[in-house]
Protein backbone atom coordinates (compact mmCIF):
# COMPACT_ATOMS: atom_id res chain seq x y z
CA UNK A 1 0.00 0.00 0.00
CA UNK A 2 0.37 0.83 -0.19
CA UNK A 3 0.82 3.06 0.84
CA UNK A 4 2.68 5.74 1.31
CA UNK A 5 6.75 9.32 1.89
CA UNK A 6 9.41 12.02 3.60
CA UNK A 7 11.88 15.04 6.04
CA UNK A 8 13.72 17.27 5.33
CA UNK A 9 12.10 20.34 6.21
CA UNK A 10 14.19 23.34 7.57
CA UNK A 11 14.99 22.73 11.45
CA UNK A 12 13.08 25.27 12.69
CA UNK A 13 9.85 24.43 10.68
CA UNK A 14 10.36 20.49 11.93
CA UNK A 15 11.01 21.65 15.20
CA UNK A 16 8.02 24.15 15.30
CA UNK A 17 5.69 21.12 13.57
CA UNK A 18 7.03 18.27 16.06
CA UNK A 19 6.29 20.71 19.17
CA UNK A 20 2.84 21.48 18.08
CA UNK A 21 2.06 17.99 17.38
CA UNK A 22 3.73 16.14 20.48
CA UNK A 23 3.63 18.93 23.07
CA UNK A 24 5.27 18.16 26.01
CA UNK A 25 4.11 14.94 26.70
CA UNK A 26 3.56 11.33 25.18
CA UNK A 27 0.60 11.42 25.58
CA UNK A 28 -0.62 14.82 24.16
CA UNK A 29 -2.73 14.42 20.60
CA UNK A 30 -3.29 17.47 19.23
CA UNK A 31 -3.58 16.81 15.75
CA UNK A 32 -6.44 14.24 15.43
CA UNK A 33 -8.79 15.29 18.19
CA UNK A 34 -11.34 12.27 17.50
CA UNK A 35 -8.12 9.67 17.97
CA UNK A 36 -7.75 11.24 21.44
CA UNK A 37 -10.73 11.42 23.01
CA UNK A 38 -12.12 8.09 21.46
CA UNK A 39 -9.69 5.53 21.51
CA UNK A 40 -9.72 2.24 19.55
CA UNK A 41 -9.31 0.08 22.63
CA UNK A 42 -11.90 1.68 24.59
CA UNK A 43 -14.68 -0.74 24.13
CA UNK A 44 -12.82 -3.59 24.66
CA UNK A 45 -11.09 -2.75 27.43
CA UNK A 46 -14.26 -1.58 29.15
CA UNK A 47 -15.96 -4.70 28.69
CA UNK A 48 -12.97 -6.74 29.90
CA UNK A 49 -12.26 -4.61 33.07
CA UNK A 50 -16.17 -5.71 33.51
CA UNK A 51 -15.71 -9.40 32.88
CA UNK A 52 -12.40 -10.24 33.90
CA UNK A 53 -10.58 -8.99 37.49
CA UNK A 54 -6.67 -9.77 37.04
CA UNK A 55 -5.93 -6.20 37.06
CA UNK A 56 -7.57 -2.82 37.45
CA UNK A 57 -7.03 -0.53 34.98
CA UNK A 58 -3.67 1.56 36.81
CA UNK A 59 -1.83 -2.06 36.60
CA UNK A 60 -2.83 -1.91 32.37
CA UNK A 61 -0.62 -0.81 29.77
CA UNK A 62 -1.39 1.32 27.42
CA UNK A 63 0.46 0.72 23.84
CA UNK A 64 0.59 3.63 21.89
CA UNK A 65 0.57 3.29 17.79
CA UNK A 66 1.07 6.20 15.45
CA UNK A 67 0.13 6.04 12.23
CA UNK A 68 -0.61 9.18 9.37
CA UNK A 69 -3.97 10.38 9.03
CA UNK A 70 -5.01 11.74 5.86
CA UNK A 71 -7.33 13.39 6.95
CA UNK A 72 -10.29 10.66 7.16
CA UNK A 73 -10.33 10.75 10.76
CA UNK A 74 -12.22 7.40 12.07
CA UNK A 75 -13.39 7.14 8.54
CA UNK A 76 -9.63 6.03 7.64
CA UNK A 77 -8.91 2.76 7.10
CA UNK A 78 -5.97 1.97 9.64
CA UNK A 79 -8.08 3.67 12.01
CA UNK A 80 -10.64 0.95 12.00
CA UNK A 81 -8.56 -1.64 11.38
CA UNK A 82 -6.43 -1.08 14.14
CA UNK A 83 -10.02 -0.58 16.47
CA UNK A 84 -10.83 -3.56 15.02
CA UNK A 85 -7.72 -5.50 16.35
CA UNK A 86 -7.44 -4.01 19.76
CA UNK A 87 -10.57 -5.00 20.41
CA UNK A 88 -10.43 -8.96 19.69
CA UNK A 89 -6.58 -8.87 21.33
CA UNK A 90 -6.29 -11.65 23.86
CA UNK A 91 -4.36 -9.80 26.12
CA UNK A 92 -6.39 -7.28 28.35
CA UNK A 93 -3.76 -6.22 30.45
CA UNK A 94 -2.78 -4.08 27.55
CA UNK A 95 -4.76 -0.95 26.48
CA UNK A 96 -4.52 -0.10 22.48
CA UNK A 97 -3.93 3.54 21.94
CA UNK A 98 -4.29 5.67 18.88
CA UNK A 99 -1.67 8.57 18.28
CA UNK A 100 -2.22 9.64 14.48
CA UNK A 101 -0.72 12.54 12.64
CA UNK A 102 -2.81 14.35 10.56
CA UNK A 103 -0.30 15.71 7.87
CA UNK A 104 0.58 15.27 4.33
CA UNK A 105 3.02 12.60 3.44
CA UNK A 106 5.87 14.82 3.78
CA UNK A 107 5.31 16.51 6.95
CA UNK A 108 4.60 13.09 8.38
CA UNK A 109 8.07 12.02 7.97
CA UNK A 110 9.66 15.16 8.89
CA UNK A 111 7.13 14.40 12.41
CA UNK A 112 8.21 11.01 13.22
CA UNK A 113 11.99 11.87 12.88
CA UNK A 114 11.24 14.27 15.27
CA UNK A 115 9.03 12.47 17.34
CA UNK A 116 11.27 9.28 17.58
CA UNK A 117 14.24 11.33 18.99
CA UNK A 118 12.68 11.03 22.61
CA UNK A 119 11.12 8.96 25.05
CA UNK A 120 8.77 11.53 25.60
CA UNK A 121 7.25 11.81 22.42
CA UNK A 122 8.09 7.97 20.83
CA UNK A 123 4.83 5.70 20.46
CA UNK A 124 5.22 2.35 20.96
CA UNK A 125 4.64 1.24 17.50
CA UNK A 126 5.21 3.78 14.56
CA UNK A 127 4.45 3.05 11.47
CA UNK A 128 7.00 3.40 8.67
CA UNK A 129 7.24 3.77 4.89
CA UNK A 130 10.13 1.29 3.76
CA UNK A 131 11.68 3.78 1.92
CA UNK A 132 12.48 5.73 5.21
CA UNK A 133 13.02 2.61 7.46
CA UNK A 134 17.23 2.37 6.27
CA UNK A 135 17.26 6.17 7.14
CA UNK A 136 15.92 6.07 10.46
CA UNK A 137 17.33 2.35 11.22
CA UNK A 138 20.70 3.81 10.49
CA UNK A 139 19.74 7.12 12.42
CA UNK A 140 19.28 4.68 16.06
CA UNK A 141 15.50 5.31 15.85
CA UNK A 142 14.21 1.64 15.85
CA UNK A 143 15.09 -1.25 17.63
CA UNK A 144 16.33 -4.25 15.41
CA UNK A 145 13.91 -7.32 15.43
CA UNK A 146 15.88 -10.17 14.64
CA UNK A 147 15.92 -11.88 17.49
CA UNK A 148 11.74 -11.43 17.35
CA UNK A 149 11.33 -12.91 14.11
CA UNK A 150 13.93 -16.25 14.74
CA UNK A 151 10.96 -17.42 17.04
CA UNK A 152 8.36 -15.72 15.22
CA UNK A 153 7.22 -19.50 13.35
CA UNK A 154 4.85 -16.59 11.09
CA UNK A 155 8.17 -15.35 9.33
CA UNK A 156 10.04 -18.48 9.09
CA UNK A 157 8.00 -20.93 8.04
CA UNK A 158 7.46 -19.26 4.52
CA UNK A 159 3.78 -17.19 5.48
CA UNK A 160 5.74 -13.85 4.48
CA UNK A 161 6.85 -13.97 0.90
CA UNK A 162 10.72 -13.74 1.12
CA UNK A 163 11.61 -11.13 -1.05
CA UNK A 164 9.35 -8.83 0.97
CA UNK A 165 11.33 -9.11 4.02
CA UNK A 166 14.11 -6.94 1.77
CA UNK A 167 11.90 -3.81 2.37
CA UNK A 168 12.54 -4.14 5.96
CA UNK A 169 16.15 -5.19 6.65
CA UNK A 170 18.44 -2.08 6.40
CA UNK A 171 21.89 -1.87 4.89
CA UNK A 172 23.57 -3.26 8.58
CA UNK A 173 21.55 -6.48 7.16
CA UNK A 174 18.97 -6.14 10.53
CA UNK A 175 15.49 -6.42 10.77
CA UNK A 176 13.80 -3.43 11.54
CA UNK A 177 10.06 -3.80 10.87
CA UNK A 178 7.35 -6.20 9.82
CA UNK A 179 5.73 -5.49 6.91
CA UNK A 180 1.81 -5.49 6.32
CA UNK A 181 1.67 -4.32 2.81
CA UNK A 182 3.07 -3.75 -0.73
CA UNK A 183 1.94 -1.99 -3.86
CA UNK A 184 2.23 -1.35 -7.61
CA UNK A 185 1.86 1.71 -9.76
CA UNK A 186 0.22 2.32 -13.19
CA UNK A 187 -2.21 4.12 -15.16
CA UNK A 188 -5.96 4.16 -13.71
CA UNK A 189 -8.65 5.52 -16.53
CA UNK A 190 -12.15 5.73 -17.27
CA UNK A 191 -13.72 3.98 -19.72
CA UNK A 192 -16.35 5.53 -20.02
CA UNK A 193 -14.77 8.45 -20.54
CA UNK A 194 -12.31 6.47 -23.57
CA UNK A 195 -15.67 5.26 -24.86
CA UNK A 196 -17.04 8.99 -25.46
CA UNK A 197 -13.76 10.07 -26.28
CA UNK A 198 -13.20 7.32 -29.35
CA UNK A 199 -10.50 5.61 -27.34
CA UNK A 200 -10.15 1.75 -26.81
CA UNK A 201 -11.45 0.63 -23.40
CA UNK A 202 -9.06 -2.10 -23.18
CA UNK A 203 -6.17 0.20 -23.37
CA UNK A 204 -2.48 -0.77 -22.91
CA UNK A 205 -0.39 1.77 -24.27
CA UNK A 206 3.38 0.66 -25.72
CA UNK A 207 5.09 4.44 -25.25
CA UNK A 208 4.48 7.57 -23.68
CA UNK A 209 3.89 9.30 -27.00
CA UNK A 210 0.72 7.07 -27.02
CA UNK A 211 -0.04 7.79 -23.39
CA UNK A 212 0.17 11.53 -24.09
CA UNK A 213 -2.03 11.19 -27.24
CA UNK A 214 -4.78 9.68 -25.00
CA UNK A 215 -4.64 12.55 -23.18
CA UNK A 216 -4.96 15.13 -26.19
CA UNK A 217 -8.00 13.23 -27.39
CA UNK A 218 -9.66 13.18 -24.16
CA UNK A 219 -8.98 16.98 -24.09
CA UNK A 220 -10.45 17.36 -27.34
CA UNK A 221 -13.25 15.24 -26.94
CA UNK A 222 -14.16 14.96 -23.68
CA UNK A 223 -16.50 17.18 -21.14
CA UNK A 224 -14.70 20.41 -20.48
CA UNK A 225 -14.52 20.17 -16.71
CA UNK A 226 -12.53 16.59 -17.47
CA UNK A 227 -9.12 16.74 -16.68
CA UNK A 228 -7.04 14.30 -19.50
CA UNK A 229 -4.15 13.28 -17.22
CA UNK A 230 -3.01 13.36 -13.88
CA UNK A 231 -0.14 12.97 -11.46
CA UNK A 232 1.42 14.44 -8.17
CA UNK A 233 4.00 16.88 -8.94
CA UNK A 234 4.13 18.87 -5.40
CA UNK A 235 6.35 19.13 -2.51
CA UNK A 236 3.45 18.87 -0.74
CA UNK A 237 2.78 15.21 -1.66
CA UNK A 238 6.20 14.27 -0.38
CA UNK A 239 7.16 10.68 -2.09
CA UNK A 240 4.18 10.39 -4.17
CA UNK A 241 5.80 12.98 -6.28
CA UNK A 242 8.96 11.24 -6.21
CA UNK A 243 8.20 7.82 -6.71
CA UNK A 244 4.91 7.71 -8.74
CA UNK A 245 5.75 10.38 -11.15
CA UNK A 246 9.38 10.64 -11.72
CA UNK A 247 10.82 7.40 -10.34
CA UNK A 248 8.05 5.82 -12.77
CA UNK A 249 9.18 7.87 -15.54
CA UNK A 250 12.89 7.87 -14.75
CA UNK A 251 12.95 4.44 -14.74
CA UNK A 252 10.59 4.13 -17.98
CA UNK A 253 13.90 5.56 -19.84
CA UNK A 254 15.93 2.75 -18.66
CA UNK A 255 18.36 5.18 -16.28
CA UNK A 256 18.23 4.99 -12.54
CA UNK A 257 18.49 7.19 -9.67
CA UNK A 258 21.04 5.39 -8.01
CA UNK A 259 23.76 3.56 -10.01
CA UNK A 260 25.14 -0.03 -8.20
CA UNK A 261 27.91 -0.13 -10.09
CA UNK A 262 29.25 2.76 -9.25
CA UNK A 263 27.95 3.27 -6.18
CA UNK A 264 27.02 7.07 -7.10
CA UNK A 265 23.91 9.02 -8.04
CA UNK A 266 22.95 10.31 -11.12
CA UNK A 267 22.27 13.41 -11.65
CA UNK A 268 22.74 14.67 -14.86
CA UNK A 269 21.17 12.39 -18.15
CA UNK A 270 18.95 12.45 -21.29
CA UNK A 271 16.80 10.09 -18.96
CA UNK A 272 16.31 12.76 -16.31
CA UNK A 273 15.68 15.29 -19.38
CA UNK A 274 13.31 12.98 -21.03
CA UNK A 275 11.04 12.58 -17.70
CA UNK A 276 10.73 16.35 -16.77
CA UNK A 277 10.12 16.73 -20.28
CA UNK A 278 7.07 14.87 -19.75
CA UNK A 279 6.12 16.59 -16.83
CA UNK A 280 6.27 20.10 -18.97
CA UNK A 281 4.36 18.74 -21.52
CA UNK A 282 1.70 17.67 -19.40
CA UNK A 283 1.91 21.39 -18.07
CA UNK A 284 2.50 23.32 -21.27
CA UNK A 285 -0.27 21.72 -23.13
CA UNK A 286 -3.03 22.17 -20.28
CA UNK A 287 -3.54 18.20 -20.04
CA UNK A 288 -3.41 17.82 -16.53
CA UNK A 289 -5.28 19.58 -13.67
CA UNK A 290 -4.98 23.32 -12.18
CA UNK A 291 -2.13 23.77 -10.15
CA UNK A 292 -3.77 24.63 -7.16
CA UNK A 293 -5.06 21.35 -7.46
CA UNK A 294 -2.00 19.47 -8.31
CA UNK A 295 0.04 21.16 -5.68
CA UNK A 296 -0.74 20.95 -2.24
CA UNK A 297 -0.75 17.69 -0.13
CA UNK A 298 -4.78 16.69 -0.78
CA UNK A 299 -3.78 16.00 -4.38
CA UNK A 300 -3.79 12.59 -4.13
CA UNK A 301 -7.07 12.48 -1.90
CA UNK A 302 -8.54 14.95 -4.97
CA UNK A 303 -7.82 12.57 -7.69
CA UNK A 304 -8.57 9.47 -6.28
CA UNK A 305 -11.39 9.95 -3.88
CA UNK A 306 -13.62 12.95 -6.12
CA UNK A 307 -12.23 13.73 -9.72
CA UNK A 308 -12.17 9.60 -10.76
CA UNK A 309 -15.76 8.57 -9.23
CA UNK A 310 -17.10 11.58 -10.60
CA UNK A 311 -16.35 10.76 -14.04
CA UNK A 312 -14.22 14.43 -13.96
CA UNK A 313 -10.63 12.18 -14.78
CA UNK A 314 -9.48 10.76 -17.93
CA UNK A 315 -6.29 9.10 -17.11
CA UNK A 316 -4.21 8.91 -13.30
CA UNK A 317 -0.92 7.63 -12.76
CA UNK A 318 -1.41 6.26 -9.33
CA UNK A 319 -0.94 3.25 -7.14
CA UNK A 320 -2.53 0.05 -6.81
CA UNK A 321 -4.29 0.92 -3.11
CA UNK A 322 -6.41 3.40 -4.64
CA UNK A 323 -9.21 0.91 -5.17
CA UNK A 324 -9.27 0.67 -1.28
CA UNK A 325 -11.09 4.21 -1.49
CA UNK A 326 -14.37 2.77 -3.66
CA UNK A 327 -15.13 -0.35 -0.91
CA UNK A 328 -18.32 -0.19 1.02
CA UNK A 329 -16.27 0.93 4.26
CA UNK A 330 -13.43 2.96 2.28
CA UNK A 331 -13.26 6.73 2.40
CA UNK A 332 -15.25 7.45 -1.41
CA UNK A 333 -17.66 3.92 -2.15
CA UNK A 334 -18.00 3.50 -5.47
CA UNK A 335 -19.69 0.62 -6.00
CA UNK A 336 -19.24 1.05 -9.54
CA UNK A 337 -15.57 1.09 -9.69
CA UNK A 338 -14.79 -2.30 -10.68
CA UNK A 339 -16.63 -2.03 -13.89
CA UNK A 340 -15.88 2.45 -14.71
CA UNK A 341 -12.37 1.55 -14.13
CA UNK A 342 -9.45 0.10 -15.98
CA UNK A 343 -6.04 -0.18 -14.81
CA UNK A 344 -2.91 -0.40 -17.55
CA UNK A 345 1.01 -0.62 -17.48
CA UNK A 346 2.80 2.32 -17.51
CA UNK A 347 4.71 1.79 -20.50
CA UNK A 348 8.09 2.64 -21.15
CA UNK A 349 9.03 5.78 -22.82
CA UNK A 350 9.83 4.46 -26.00
CA UNK A 351 8.52 0.69 -25.41
CA UNK A 352 11.70 -1.02 -24.92
CA UNK A 353 12.07 -3.78 -22.93
CA UNK A 354 10.36 -4.74 -20.98
CA UNK A 355 7.77 -2.71 -21.69
CA UNK A 356 6.55 -1.43 -19.07
CA UNK A 357 7.63 -0.03 -15.66
CA UNK A 358 6.23 -0.29 -11.72
CA UNK A 359 7.70 0.63 -8.85
CA UNK A 360 6.71 -1.01 -5.32
CA UNK A 361 6.78 0.21 -2.30
CA UNK A 362 4.81 -0.42 1.19
CA UNK A 363 4.35 -0.31 4.81
CA UNK A 364 5.77 -1.88 8.03
CA UNK A 365 4.94 -1.37 11.99
CA UNK A 366 8.07 -1.41 13.49
CA UNK A 367 9.41 -0.42 17.16
CA UNK A 368 10.64 2.55 18.19
CA UNK A 369 14.51 2.48 20.02
CA UNK A 370 12.70 4.81 22.72
CA UNK A 371 9.70 2.81 23.07
CA UNK A 372 8.58 2.32 26.83
CA UNK A 373 6.87 -0.85 26.13
CA UNK A 374 8.97 -2.77 23.25
CA UNK A 375 7.88 -6.34 24.36
CA UNK A 376 4.32 -5.48 24.44
CA UNK A 377 4.80 -3.75 21.32
CA UNK A 378 6.05 -6.81 19.78
CA UNK A 379 3.68 -8.87 21.04
CA UNK A 380 0.30 -6.91 19.51
CA UNK A 381 2.62 -6.92 16.49
CA UNK A 382 2.72 -10.49 15.79
CA UNK A 383 -1.38 -10.89 16.30
CA UNK A 384 -1.82 -7.47 14.51
CA UNK A 385 0.01 -8.91 11.22
CA UNK A 386 -1.32 -12.94 11.13
CA UNK A 387 -3.07 -14.37 8.46
CA UNK A 388 -6.58 -13.34 9.28
CA UNK A 389 -5.58 -9.33 10.43
CA UNK A 390 -3.83 -8.63 7.82
CA UNK A 391 -6.45 -10.21 5.30
CA UNK A 392 -8.51 -7.79 6.45
CA UNK A 393 -6.42 -5.00 5.92
CA UNK A 394 -5.19 -5.47 2.67
CA UNK A 395 -8.51 -6.40 1.39
CA UNK A 396 -10.45 -3.05 3.31
CA UNK A 397 -7.19 -0.62 1.75
CA UNK A 398 -6.88 -2.57 -1.76
CA UNK A 399 -3.14 -3.06 -1.27
CA UNK A 400 -1.22 -6.04 -2.03
CA UNK A 401 -0.06 -8.28 0.53
CA UNK A 402 2.96 -9.56 1.51
CA UNK A 403 1.69 -12.77 3.26
CA UNK A 404 2.27 -15.73 0.92
CA UNK A 405 -0.60 -17.42 2.55
CA UNK A 406 -2.90 -14.58 2.52
CA UNK A 407 -2.67 -13.95 -1.62
CA UNK A 408 -3.86 -17.80 -1.56
CA UNK A 409 -6.97 -17.31 -0.18
CA UNK A 410 -10.00 -16.47 -2.29
CA UNK A 411 -11.25 -13.33 -0.27
CA UNK A 412 -8.09 -12.31 -1.47
CA UNK A 413 -7.97 -12.91 -4.66
CA UNK A 414 -11.46 -12.26 -6.00
CA UNK A 415 -10.71 -8.57 -5.30
CA UNK A 416 -10.65 -6.42 -8.24
CA UNK A 417 -7.36 -5.34 -10.00
CA UNK A 418 -5.74 -7.55 -7.42
CA UNK A 419 -4.32 -9.89 -10.08
CA UNK A 420 -3.60 -7.42 -12.29
CA UNK A 421 -1.59 -5.13 -10.03
CA UNK A 422 0.25 -8.28 -8.53
CA UNK A 423 1.08 -9.29 -12.20
CA UNK A 424 2.69 -5.64 -12.69
CA UNK A 425 5.26 -6.48 -10.29
CA UNK A 426 7.61 -8.46 -12.59
CA UNK A 427 8.70 -5.52 -14.06
CA UNK A 428 8.79 -3.69 -10.32
CA UNK A 429 11.74 -1.68 -9.08
CA UNK A 430 12.60 -0.34 -5.79
CA UNK A 431 13.92 3.08 -4.58
CA UNK A 432 17.65 2.72 -3.38
CA UNK A 433 18.32 1.48 0.03
CA UNK A 434 20.46 4.19 0.77
CA UNK A 435 20.80 6.51 3.81
CA UNK A 436 20.40 9.63 1.40
CA UNK A 437 17.62 8.76 0.12
CA UNK A 438 15.17 10.82 1.64
CA UNK A 439 17.22 14.14 0.97
CA UNK A 440 17.92 13.37 -2.63
CA UNK A 441 13.89 12.70 -2.88
CA UNK A 442 13.36 15.89 -1.54
CA UNK A 443 15.17 17.61 -3.86
CA UNK A 444 13.60 15.39 -6.82
CA UNK A 445 9.76 17.04 -5.45
CA UNK A 446 11.26 20.60 -5.79
CA UNK A 447 13.02 19.71 -9.05
CA UNK A 448 9.14 18.24 -10.74
CA UNK A 449 7.32 21.29 -9.10
CA UNK A 450 9.58 23.66 -10.20
CA UNK A 451 8.55 22.10 -13.96
CA UNK A 452 5.59 22.03 -13.22
CA UNK A 453 5.51 25.94 -12.86
CA UNK A 454 7.12 26.71 -15.53
CA UNK A 455 11.28 25.89 -14.96
CA UNK A 456 12.32 24.66 -18.08
CA UNK A 457 13.57 20.83 -17.80
CA UNK A 458 17.26 21.49 -18.36
CA UNK A 459 17.05 24.29 -15.88
CA UNK A 460 15.48 22.13 -13.16
CA UNK A 461 17.81 19.47 -13.72
CA UNK A 462 20.73 21.62 -13.31
CA UNK A 463 19.45 23.12 -10.03
CA UNK A 464 19.02 19.41 -9.23
CA UNK A 465 22.29 18.49 -9.87
CA UNK A 466 23.87 21.33 -7.47
CA UNK A 467 21.73 20.34 -4.55
CA UNK A 468 22.66 16.71 -4.38
CA UNK A 469 25.78 16.81 -4.96
CA UNK A 470 25.83 19.48 -1.99
CA UNK A 471 24.13 16.41 0.11
CA UNK A 472 26.08 13.40 -1.13
CA UNK A 473 29.38 15.12 -2.28
CA UNK A 474 31.39 15.65 -5.17
CA UNK A 475 32.43 11.51 -5.30
CA UNK A 476 29.49 10.44 -5.00
CA UNK A 477 27.45 11.49 -8.08
CA UNK A 478 27.55 10.24 -12.04
CA UNK A 479 26.78 12.62 -14.98
CA UNK A 480 25.80 10.99 -18.23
Amino acid sequence: MYRSSKKMLSISTCVLCASMLFGCSKGTETTNTTASTTTPAATSAATAAAKETKAPDAAKKTITITYRDDGTGENGTLYKWFKDVAASYPNKDVIIKQTPIQASEGDYFAKIALALKSKDTAPDIVTEDTFMLNSDASAGLLSPLDDKVKSWTDWTNGSFIEAMKKGVTAADGKIYGVPYNTDSRGLWYNKQIFKQSGLPEDWKPKTWDEVLSAARTIKEKAAKDVVPFWMNMGKATGEATSMQTYEMLLYGTGERLYDDSSSKWTVKSQGILDALSFVDTINKEKLGPPLSKVLNGQAGNSSAREYLPKGKLGISLDGSWIAGNYLPNGAAPWPEYKDVLGFAPMPTSKGQAPGSITLAGGWALSVPANAQHKDEAWDFIKYALNKENTQKLVTASGNITVRADVAKDPGYTQMPFNAIATDYLKNAEFRPARDKYPEVSTQIQAMVESVATGTSPADAMKKYQQDVTRIVGEDKVSVK
